[in-house]
């Protein structure tokens, strides 16, 4: 009689959590899944937003939102799904020219929630400069769709110049972050399960174009820009040094990560790298041009804290941080869904 040691296995072929985190298991499932279903190729680069056929200089992106709860310190689903939408866009070069904003409410929505969330879409959109030009409405059963789902997309322009695209990072690059992480993913995780951190921080949810545009006079040395969203910085790093072929190195010491983020996270047993972001952007530089991109996103409010965190290498591609004490550790791309219901 033999044994074998048992390797984890589904059950059965069914969705996960796991599989809507920005993770493995998303990856996964897009290779195996809904690539090949819409004939897109399973090996093509991944980008926040796609170029159109045909017209190199227009941008589209889509986006759902379910966060829960639907209201939190700094935001709400429906400034958050303006600004998701609109940094999609930024990252591939482009700034909004108009909006679509789809939404599916669930039966017993109270009206009040409904036209708050609403007129703080319109209002973020109003703020971006950005119109809302169609849209949906669709009312489900109770218990369809847990309250409220927005569905957005937009359509951008690229600046002149700036060609950002993952794939286009390249060893030698720095590697600069705009904002403080972990803001958006502990403020959401403790206002749903009342952990208390909310008194102490809230949302970065905001538009990153302005960062973008402030980057553009750099043109070809941005090579690559992304938003740490899903998956956080690990997701997001892991994600450019695969589509690049480049290895990254991240030094723990610089990384800026406020204190109310780093308890929370000591207390649950999160990493920072894979807390959700809704406020800062990841840039690769050409290494000359570091010192200006500093320059130009401190000179914003939403960048006044820009640090270069790290510098890209060659292979092997992954992603090394340099810790606090001076050894070094394996960032890897996170597997699932640590923080459900973030976006």
């Amino acid at each position: 009689m033999t044994s074998a040691c048992p390797t984890p296995h589904h059950a059965q072929d069914t969705l996960l959590l796991g599989h809507g985190a920005g993770g493995l298991l998303t990856a996964e499932l897009l290779r195996d899944v809904v690539l090949p279903a819409l004939g897109a190729p399973a090996d093509g680069a991944l980008e926040d937003a796609a170029l159109l056929p045909g017209d190199s200089e227009l941008a589209v992106s889509t986006d759902a939102f379910v966060v829960d709860p639907l209201f939190f310190p700094g935001g709400d689903i429906g400034s958050l799904a303006v600004h998701g939408t609109v940094n999609d866009l930024a990252m591939r070069g482009a700034l909004p020219v108009a909006l679509a904003l789809a939404v599916i409410a669930e039966e017993g929505l109270p009206i009040t929630d409904l036209r708050c969330v609403l007129r703080s879409a319109g209002k973020a959109a109003r703020d971006i400069g950005v119109p809302v030009v169609t849209g949906d409405t669709k009312v489900v059963g109770r218990g369809a769709a847990d309250r409220l789902f927005l569905v957005t997309t937009g359509i951008g322009r690229r600046i002149p110049g700036l060609t950002p695209s993952a794939v286009r990072a390249a060893p030698g690059d720095a590697i600069i972050l705009s904002g403080p992480v972990g803001l958006h993913g502990t403020t959401i995780l403790s206002a749903r399960e009342g952990l208390g951190f909310e008194a102490d921080i809230a949302s970065d949810t905001q538009p990153l174009h302005r960062l973008v545009t402030a980057l553009a006079p750099l043109g070809g040395q941005v090579h690559a820009l992304r938003d740490p969203t899903r998956g956080g910085l690990a997701a997001a790093l892991n994600e450019i040094a695969r589509e690049a072929h480049v290895g990254v190195e991240i030094d723990e010491a610089v990384l800026p990560v406020p204190a109310a983020v780093a308890a929370a996270c000591d207390l649950l047993g999160l990493d920072p790298f894979v807390v959700a972001n809704e406020g800062c952007l990841i840039a690769f530089v050409a290494p000359q041009a570091t010192d200006i991109a500093l320059d130009a996103l401190r000179a914003l409010p939403e960048g006044h804290a820009a640090v270069r965190i790290g510098t890209a290498g060659k292979a092997p591609e992954g992603v090394v941080a340099r810790t606090l004490v001076g050894s070094r550790r394996i960032v890897d791309m996170p597997l699932g869904e640590q923080l459900p219901r973030i976006c």
